[in-house]
């Protein structure tokens, strides 16, 4: 596993080989789910490793991709964070946690992080985010680190409020 980015307390790295079973982890509670999937779908094997495949291939190609979030004081699994390419060909913060880390400020730390190695890299302009409209803890942390709601709209089903941060134009 590479290492990308470190914060204070966590480190972004690259996926290893436990990584479809720390995303079955991750995405097989409710309390994570409930956001992310209309169906309220737990991830198996094979669409842990469909999003991994995604990812590594956004990663070799752009640079970009959610990764794998630890802790950096014993190298414990927390979640994933990064970015995505979205629709538009913006990129797209992400991040989840597993809910025994929730309200430790990780979100937000990861989040601040990320936009700021973003910024630094001068490829990319801003990018956007979005969460589900009742996720208020995940809005939170979109707005801490300086994003602003655009509009609401519909995501994989779901009801979702978009966020944007603008590099260029002195909107952070």
């Amino acid at each position: 596993m590479v290492a990308i980015l470190e914060t204070k307390r966590l480190r972004l790295e690259t996926w290893g080989d436990e990584g479809v079973s720390e995303l079955m982890e991750l995405h097989g509670t409710h309390e994570v789910v409930r956001f992310l999937d209309a169906t309220g779908q737990f991830y198996g094997s094979q669409k842990a490793e469909k999003r991994l495949q995604k990812w590594a291939q956004e990663y070799r190609k752009y640079g970009l991709g959610k990764q794998r979030l630890v802790k950096r004081t014993d190298g414990l699994f927390v979640g994933r964070a990064g970015y995505s390419l979205f629709e538009t060909g913006v990129p797209e913060i992400g991040y989840s946690l597993l809910p025994q880390y929730w309200g430790n400020g990780y979100a937000t730390e990861i989040a601040s992080g990320l936009r700021d190695w973003l910024a630094a890299t001068k490829r990319w302009t801003g990018f956007i985010g979005f969460a589900h409209l009742e996720n208020i803890a995940s809005r939170r942390v979109l707005e801490k680190i300086g994003m602003r709601p655009t509009h609401k709209a519909i995501v994989s089903e779901l009801p979702m409020q978009f966020y944007a941060l603008d590099f260029v134009n002195g909107l952070w």
